[in-house]
C-alpha cells in the first residue's frame, strides 16, 4: 500500500466520530492531531474524513479553514489538506513564544494560586512521577503540558492563556517528550520538581531562575531534533 494512502486510512482510523455537528467534526479533527495520533505531514483525506463523520465534504472543509487558521492543518493546491509540519526552525522559534508567553504569567500565577491550583500540580506532577518509573513517554509528554498550563493558569490572564495554548497546540503534533532520549525526559522531569517547589514556595525569583534552567534545556533538545525522520524539515528545504 503507498504511503500517502495508509497514512490517509491512519487519520480515518483514528476520528472517535462521536458526533456530526460542526463544532464536533472541529473538535474531533483537532484532537486526534494535538494527541499525536497522526505524525506531521499526514494527508487528512476530505472524502474520506466526510464519509467517517456521515456528512458532505463541506463541513470537512469548513473544519480545516479552521484548523488551518490555529496552525494544525496546511493546505496546498492539487495536494490538498496534511497535517501541519513545521521547520526546525519555526519549531524553536514556537518554543520561545511559549516560554515567553508562559514566563510573563507566572508571576502572577504565584500571587493568585490557591489550594486547588496547588492540589492540581500536585496531582499532575504525580502522574509525571509515574510516567518516569513507567518509561511511558506518550504519558509524560501529555502530563507536562498539563504541568506547564497548570503553572500559568492562577494568573486568571485570560488573553495571555489563550495565546500560549494556541502556541502550545501549533507545536504538539511533534510530540517532543516521545522523542527525548530517558536521560533528557529525566533531566527535564527534575525542573519540573524544582518549579513546582518553588511555585508552592511562593518563591517568584527562583521559579523564574528555574524556569530560565528548563527553557534553555528544552531548547536545546528541539535544537537536536533529527531532521531525517518526518517530525520536522530542515530549513533549507523549507
Amino acid at each position: 500500500m503507498p504511503a500517502r494512502r495508509h497514512s490517509a486510512l491512519l487519520f480515518t482510523q483514528a476520528l472517535s466520530r462521536t458526533g456530526t455537528s460542526q463544532q464536533t467534526v472541529v473538535d474531533d479533527l483537532r484532537r486526534v492531531i494535538l494527541d499525536g495520533a497522526v505524525p506531521p505531514g499526514t494527508p487528512i483525506p476530505v472524502s474520506e474524513v466526510a464519509e467517517a463523520f456521515g456528512v458532505s465534504t463541506i463541513p470537512i472543509r469548513e473544519s480545516l479553514k479552521t484548523l488551518t487558521g490555529e496552525g494544525l492543518v496546511t493546505h496546498q493546491r492539487n495536494v490538498g489538506y496534511t497535517v501541519a509540519q513545521l521547520t526546525a526552525g519555526e519549531l524553536a522559534e514556537m518554543y520561545l513564544v511559549r516560554e515567553t508567553l508562559e514566563s510573563a504569567a507566572l508571576a502572577a500565577a504565584v500571587e493568585r494560586a490557591t489550594a486547588a491550583d496547588h492540589a492540581h500540580l500536585d496531582e499532575v506532577n504525580r502522574l509525571l512521577e509515574q510516567a518516569v518509573r513507567d518509561d511511558d513517554p506518550q504519558t509524560y509528554h501529555r502530563q507536562s503540558r498539563h504541568f506547564h498550563l497548570g503553572l500559568a493558569r492562577p494568573a486568571r490572564m485570560q488573553r495571555l492563556l489563550h495565546m500560549l495554548e494556541s502556541a502550545w497546540n501549533v507545536t504538539e503534533p511533534v510530540q517532543l517528550m516521545v522523542h527525548v532520549t530517558r536521560s533528557d525526559r529525566a533531566l527535564l522531569h527534575d525542573d519540573h520538581r524544582r518549579m513546582l517547589e518553588a511555585f508552592r514556595a511562593g518563591d517568584v525569583e527562583t521559579l523564574l531562575a528555574t524556569t530560565a534552567e528548563h527553557n534553555k534545556r528544552l531548547n536545546h533538545v528541539v535544537t537536536s531534533l533529527p531532521t531525517g525522520n518526518g517530525l520536522v524539515v530542515d530549513d533549507a528545504g523549507s
